[in-house]
């Protein structure tokens, strides 16, 4: 008898066409599919009136758990683009996708926010600070943007919200987030096999 081992399934986003997160969540319902599309309430304008609407949390993404041996079901459902990752598919750490699924069902008001991460340069846009360009750290628990003088190698820090602040992002940001993502996993595993 043989038996075929097949990988397990992992959290994936899945980049949608535009406004058809909710028609790719009911496709993947119909497929069996776990998915995962958190929505957020939120007041929307047309010309002659104002309606509360329940859009997704993040515009142009649905989540899906499914074995890699799936992603042919899932690359041809109508309204799927992509499943994101920057060389092929890339699996969702759960840890992430279980803090979402508690944010979606917790019954409490959440809202997109920027994504900011200690390290990243970002500009504060509220407040006395607005238009400061810095490094996001993490000193003491509190988030400070630090602000250098390179030519002569002095930097000064302050603490800001995080709601006054978003990532400057340049053209090649994303690049090199790959590209050190890689160089890490490469240095991972050759570790692993020595």
């Amino acid at each position: 008898m043989v038996v075929h081992e097949y990988p397990a399934a992992s959290w994936y986003a899945l980049a949608t066409r535009s406004r058809q997160e909710k028609l790719v969540r009911d496709r993947l319902a119909g497929r069996g599919i776990e998915y995962l599309l958190p929505l957020t309430r939120r007041l929307s304008q047309w010309s002659d009136r104002k309606m509360w609407i329940d859009a997704p949390l993040f515009s142009g993404f649905c989540f899906a758990r499914f074995s890699p041996h799936d992603q042919l079901a899932v690359l041809t459902l109508p309204g799927v683009v992509r499943i994101v990752g920057c060389n092929g598919p890339e699996a969702i750490p759960d840890e992430e996708m279980v803090s979402l699924q508690k944010l979606a069902v917790s019954g409490l008001d959440y809202e997109p926010h920027q994504y900011c991460e200690e390290g990243m340069f970002v500009e504060v846009v509220g407040g006395p600070l607005a238009g400061v360009r810095g490094t996001l750290i993490r000193k003491a628990g509190r988030d400070r943007v630090v602000v250098q003088v390179r030519l002569i190698q002095q930097s000064a820090s302050v603490q800001v919200v995080r709601s006054n602040i978003r990532p400057v992002l340049q053209a090649n940001d994303l690049a090199l987030a790959c590209n050190a993502r890689d160089s890490l996993f490469q240095n991972r595993t050759n570790a692993h096999s020595s």
